[in-house]
């Protein structure tokens, strides 16, 4: 077994589910956002070439003929651009020799990392394979990235952002809703919102804040100095931040669980109108449809708000929600109050 065997990260983005996953180097050399508990606890480590594509032979070996009908393949873990250029585009040769049919290759950077390559050498390594880079914007709001300690500035963000798209990579930037809390969802929505204008990334890809265990923003919500948004609330700002995006060709994507309305998306300019009327659609349900929705979607049984007009379906549902209002009733889940606070506490175990 140990022929078959090799380093392999804990992410990636929902869009690579079905990708070779190869490690170039291991966690994250920052690792001190406030909100992220992926890589706490551990030093970030380079790897050599040659130890990254001794694990491209194992993977080969594991994939045996399937390696042949291998697409696209993911670089871990969250920084992958931090490699000298000419030894990630020996990695990417070498990648696409041992997996031949390989016609897309993407990768994590930061904004700070990015801004610092040269055009050329971004060029360079699309001309060597690498077709996308994902990046987590989270806000465009200064104070915000300051109080999260994101440890990027606005300006890193837009000049990291344009220098992708000027190499002619794709680019994935990724947004929080919810991140600024009670105090900063509207700065958070708009700043966010004109960041991206400068940028006209090829995705948004939307990514609703879970404030984990573990992690210092987790204290600050236990101490009272973070109040997290409730699920409306969330909706409310990215209804904000999605009226603001004007001027821009992007694709805003909504592909993980945690956000709540996974059907708003769409390419703008175009489906703008479609999202903020699904937006609509949910911020003008009773309360009892708003809870059932939640709890549906959360559980799978919904994907869109028109499942709910499914009768069986949205009885199922409600007999969940009765059950679980009864337990908090019985105070049988301690910290949760409300059936809001059970699925949160729920999200926060399993995502």
């Amino acid at each position: 077994m140990s022929n078959f065997l090799y380093d392999i990260g804990p992410i990636r983005p929902p869009s690579e589910a079905r990708s070779l996953l190869i490690r170039v180097n291991r966690n994250c050399p920052w690792n001190r956002c406030e909100f992220c508990n992926v890589y706490k606890g551990t030093k970030f480590q380079k790897k050599s070439p040659d130890e990254i594509k001794a694990d491209i032979d194992v993977a080969a070996r594991m994939y045996g003929e399937r390696r042949y009908s291998v697409r696209s393949a993911f670089l871990q873990d969250a920084n992958a651009l931090l490699m000298k250029t000419d030894e990630l585009i020996e990695i990417l040769n070498y990648l696409k020799e041992k997996f031949p049919a390989i016609n897309r290759i993407t990768t994590y950077t930061r904004s700070d990392t990015a801004a610092r390559r040269k055009v050329d050498d971004l060029r360079r390594l699309h001309e060597a394979g690498l077709t996308r880079v994902h990046i987590g914007l989270e806000t465009g709001y200064a104070p915000l990235l300051m109080y999260v300690n994101k440890g990027v500035t606005v300006e890193q963000h837009i000049e990291g952002g344009g220098k992708v798209k000027e190499a002619g990579l794709d680019l994935s930037e990724y947004v929080m809703p919810g991140l600024g809390g009670r105090t900063m969802w509207r700065e958070h929505a708009s700043a966010t919102a004109d960041v991206l204008k400068q940028i006209d990334p090829d995705f948004i890809r939307l990514r609703s804040i879970s404030v984990r265990p573990g992690t210092p923003l987790y204290e600050k919500m236990i101490s009272g100095k973070f109040v997290p948004l409730t699920e409306d609330e969330k909706v409310h700002e990215i209804r904000l931040f999605i009226e603001n995006l004007d001027g821009i060709r992007s694709m805003v994507v909504s592909d993980h669980l945690l956000n709540l309305l996974q059907e708003v998306e769409g390419r703008l300019p175009e489906h703008k109108e479609k999202m903020l009327n699904a937006i609509d659609n949910y911020l003008s349900l009773a309360e009892e449809d708003k809870i059932n929705f939640m709890v549906g979607s959360r559980l799978g049984y919904y994907h869109t708000l028109t499942e709910m007009k499914q009768e069986d379906t949205y009885r199922q549902v409600q007999m969940i929600v009765d059950s679980v209002s009864d337990e908090l009733e019985s105070g049988n889940y301690p910290g949760c109050s409300t059936v809001e606070d059970f699925i949160r506490k729920r999200m926060e175990e399993i995502i």
